[in-house]
């Protein structure tokens, strides 16, 4: 009679990703889209595929240590780039930390298509003066809605 190896303890395919594991993730989407990297190239630069990349930025799987490091250097970050956002003077308690991490990724704008869309249009903007003149406008149009001069 052959023997079963037992299973490793790990996360079911029911459960959510950690929040922390997500928060990471979004923040090296953000930084991907702000350098105008697609999932491909940023794959390359790390020797997998872009399922894996989109694995880590959904926080579906978690991002290592060496591989943090990495994306880092790749990304011209600090490492506790991909931690920030939290402020320690109004962070919630440890009880209430799943939940406001989750709260956070669902409506943090950075998300949403359009924007990843914006970012990637600037980026494709060859010529950095009309690059920064795009830039200028948008900054102008935010103050004049919020009744500020810029």
């Amino acid at each position: 009679m052959a023997t079963r190896t037992p299973r490793r303890p790990g996360r079911r395919k029911s459960d959510r990703p950690n929040p922390t594991d997500v928060h990471v993730g979004s923040r090296v989407r953000l930084r991907r889209n702000m350098m105008g990297l697609s999932q491909e190239k940023l794959g390359e630069a790390l020797k997998l595929t872009f399922q894996q990349v989109q694995k880590y930025e959904r926080g579906a799987n978690r991002i290592g240590a060496s591989r943090l490091w990495e994306l880092s250097r790749i990304l011209d970050v600090p490492v506790q780039f991909f931690f920030e956002t939290t402020d320690p003077v109004r962070a919630a308690p440890l009880g209430g930390f799943a939940e406001a991490a989750q709260e956070e990724f669902d409506s943090d704008p950075l998300r949403r298509r359009d924007t990843r869309e914006l970012i990637g249009a600037y980026y494709q903007i060859d010529n950095p003066a009309v690059r920064r003149r795009l830039f200028d406008l948008a900054k102008a149009l935010a103050a004049e809605a919020a009744g500020t001069p810029d």
